[in-house]
């Protein structure tokens, strides 16, 4: 028979998948205004925006997995 209850709440899963959409864009936008700001102050080469994306993706999906695995372990108890 299947828990009802807060673990199985639809909303849960959606507040999920709107944080982890919200921080991607979060970081990756942190990721731009620092490579934008990195540009401007070394001369205007475009791969500080580049670069900054990426760091801001990859600190994004970092912490995109945190969050998940914080959420399954807190669904297990």
């Amino acid at each position: 028979m299947k828990k009802s209850g807060f673990d199985n709440s639809p909303w849960r899963a959606a507040g999920l998948v709107g944080a982890v959409g919200i921080d991607i864009v979060v970081c990756m936008l942190l990721g731009y205004f620092a490579g934008s700001w990195m540009s401007g102050y070394m001369g205007g080469n475009k791969l500080w925006i580049a670069g900054g994306l990426l760091a801001g993706l990859f600190i994004g999906i970092l912490n995109v997995i945190f969050l998940i695995k914080f959420f399954l372990e807190e669904t297990n108890e």
